[in-house]
């Protein structure tokens, strides 16, 4: 606890400088150019402002320097030779009919002279300062936190809870990550407060974390602590080579090909054990219209104590299953109970404890599994009665038509 408070504080801090000197940087660089925006405009005002009066004092100048030229001219030909007065008066006269010296350039009044001055409003460090203050928050325990970690095979089922109870949540977000990962990657984000985390490789610690978002708000809630969990449950695989069927890269995704070869695909291995729950869900299947194939009567999808080839279908001994139009078998045998029909996006569910383990019965077994098999918010309850223990299952399914694409978790 010690540990978990010294580090949260640490790196609480570390982020709180970070934003801060990324606030001051980007402030000052909005200053920076606001100024230099003003300073321009500045410069564009002198410069249109003293161009016209540049031009009327160059006139004046000039006109000053004719009218001395011609004084001086004056002068010389008064004082100068007799000789030479006629032609100087002369040369004179001439020079002054064609100069203008009554005539001035118009000079603006001082009032439409321009007069530079800068208007800064002082609210601006008001407003400033009141937003500044109520920036950020320190909150000393998130609103959400995660409650358990269940494993799966070759995955981790993950719960969270909300754990202030002034928190209104609209939606969550988990994250997580391999141990040797440097950053977290968002798995889901929605209104569940659970979530199955599937390709997770057994006997490896993953790091997770969630957070949530107040309702009619967009930004998230401070993350929860986070929290290993790993599962040692090898991931459930359908076996290869059955000519009717394409796998995925991890073997966890069987889609029913063209082919006309038709038979039962089984698990890999009985890695399905009681106590457990087996899902198949059905999914998309890539660039085909329709997302589930044509239903066919001896389609299923179930358990088995073996694998026994030469059939086409688990409706058979030693198997539970349900077709795709939702009758449900026992060792071959359909009851009277049914369940919806098997659409796209459908989720199949088994779980499986074992009620009775003893002497033969008279119903000739004495290994006997208390079977519910879930679909579409409906469920099949009863009892299998098998003539061996069974430590593990098989898993299988089998579709009579391409299109079908079955997720195994």
């Amino acid at each position: 606890a010690r540990i978990q408070i010294r580090e949260s504080a640490t790196l609480t801090r570390d982020v709180l400088e970070q934003h801060f000197n990324d606030l001051k940087g980007t402030l000052k660089k909005l200053l920076d150019e606001r100024l230099m925006s003003l300073l321009r405009e500045v410069d564009a005002i002198e410069q249109e402002s003293i161009k016209p009066l540049d031009e009327c004092q160059k006139l004046i100048e000039h006109g000053v320097s004719t009218a001395d030229d011609l004084l001086r001219d004056g002068e010389s030909a008064v004082n100068g030779d007799v000789g030479q007065q006629n032609e100087k008066l002369c040369s004179f006269t001439k020079k002054a009919l064609h100069i203008q010296l009554d005539s001035l350039p118009e000079v603006p009044s001082l009032v439409d002279v321009p007069c530079l001055s800068a208007q800064l409003d002082d609210c601006l460090l008001t407003i400033l300062k009141n937003q500044i203050f109520r920036h950020g928050t320190v909150a000393s325990r998130p609103p959400v936190q995660l409650e358990e970690f269940v494993e799966k095979p070759g995955g981790i089922l993950v719960r969270w809870c909300k754990v202030d109870d002034d928190f209104i949540p609209q939606d969550y977000r988990l994250q997580y990550r391999k141990s040797t990962a440097s950053h977290f990657e968002d798995v889901y984000v929605g209104s569940e407060t659970e979530f199955i985390v599937l390709h997770i490789d057994p006997n490896v610690d993953y790091q997770f974390r969630v957070c949530a978002r107040g309702d009619g708000r967009q930004e998230w809630s401070p993350w929860s602590v986070p929290q290993f969990g790993r599962t040692t449950l090898v991931p459930h695989e359908w076996t290869t080579g059955l000519e009717g069927y394409s796998l995925s890269s991890r073997r966890n995704i069987a889609l029913r090909n063209d082919s006309q070869s038709c038979g039962v695909l089984y698990s890999k291995a009985p890695t399905y054990f009681c106590g457990q729950t087996l899902t198949f869900r059905q999914v998309l299947s890539g660039q085909l219209i329709e997302t589930v194939g044509q239903p066919d009567r001896r389609d299923s999808l179930g358990v088995c104590v073996e694998q026994q080839n030469g059939y086409d279908s688990l409706q058979r001994d030693k198997a539970v299953c349900v077709s795709t139009n939702g009758a449900v078998f026992v060792n071959g045998k359909e009851m009277t109970n049914q369940l919806p029909a098997v659409t796209s996006g459908s989720t199949v569910t088994f779980d499986m404890e074992v009620v009775h383990l003893g002497p033969s019965s008279n119903e000739g077994g004495n290994f006997k599994l208390r079977v519910t098999i879930s679909s579409n918010n409906r469920e099949v309850v009863f009892d299998w009665v098998l003539d061996q223990c069974c430590g593990a299952l098989y898993f299988g399914c089998s579709f009579s038509y391409p299109g079908w694409k079955v997720l195994v978790f």
